[in-house]
């Protein structure tokens, strides 16, 4: 008798690896209206709604000597105020920009941490329309803050570096407005998604596939689910540093753009 004979199973038992279509479910409310609701809408709102409570919760009545949960959101907060907005903008600007980029920071933590949360499980990032809202929301504040320090050289120098020979730009002006005004957004916004996307997707395949080997596979085959589930286990703790990752990454890009904004050269 062959062990690894798999045992005999449903019709629908062998296995199904993850596709892209599990980034597009089926609309839950309001279908085929421009408010259609779906599984990873309610999951940005759910999202959305813990972060607003638990900032609201953790800054409401604030002390002296802060309370074990005040001190987590110090924490929090003084990440990217110090390691973020201050050490690439100084104090004056720093602050100024502190909170979009507060935000920025922790609305892409919060959207990327579903991806391994239970019953959740896939991040609120995961499709094009947060990633480029938020690369968008980025590339404003890159252009306000350029255009209000610099009103009438911004786009000349963006588009004229200085000390280049004039037949040059020709090809240099192109280029410079593509790569600062057309590719940062688009950059932003893929970078983004493409991690979350290639998170889930990965850890969709270990489970599946250890769900597979013990309960649908039969034999010496469900020892590979014991090599699946370790993997998944160690993928879901590294998707964790992915996660905390990108929004560090999302919220330092769009603080270096305001600083190029800002420079003396604009």
């Amino acid at each position: 008798m062959n062990l690894l004979v798999p045992m005999e199973t449903s019709d629908d038992g062998g296995f199904h690896a993850p596709s892209i279509g599990e980034f597009f479910p089926p609309a839950i409310f309001f279908e085929g209206t421009p408010f259609e609701i779906t599984r990873i809408i309610l999951i940005r709102f759910l999202a959305a709604a813990v972060l607003i409570l638990l900032f609201w919760i953790g800054t409401r009545r604030m002390r002296v000597v802060p309370g074990r949960f005040q001190s987590v959101i110090e924490m929090g907060l003084d990440f990217a105020r110090v390691n973020i907005a201050e050490d690439l903008l100084g104090k004056k600007d720093g602050r100024r920009f502190l909170p979009l980029i507060t935000t920025m920071f922790f609305t892409v933590l919060f959207f990327n941490i579903t991806g391994i949360i239970p019953f959740l499980n896939i991040s609120a990032n995961a499709t094009i329309a947060m990633p480029m809202v938020l690369a968008i929301v980025a590339w404003l504040a890159f252009m306000y803050a350029g255009i209000k320090k610099h009103p009438g050289a911004f786009f000349k120098n963006a588009l004229f570096p200085p000390g280049v020979p004039w037949p040059l730009y020709i090809i240099v002006t192109p280029i410079e407005f593509v790569s600062t005004f057309i590719l940062r957004p688009v950059t932003l916004t893929l970078r983004l998604l493409m991690n979350m996307v290639v998170g889930h997707l990965l850890l969709v395949l270990f489970f599946s596939a250890t769900w597979f080997f013990f309960f649908n596979a039969g034999g010496l085959w469900s020892l590979f689910g014991v090599g699946t589930l370790a993997f998944g286990f160690v993928f879901t703790l590294f998707e964790i540093l992915v996660a905390v990752l990108q929004a560090y990454v999302f919220a330092l890009l769009t603080t270096v753009y305001i600083q190029l904004a800002l420079a003396d050269e604009h």
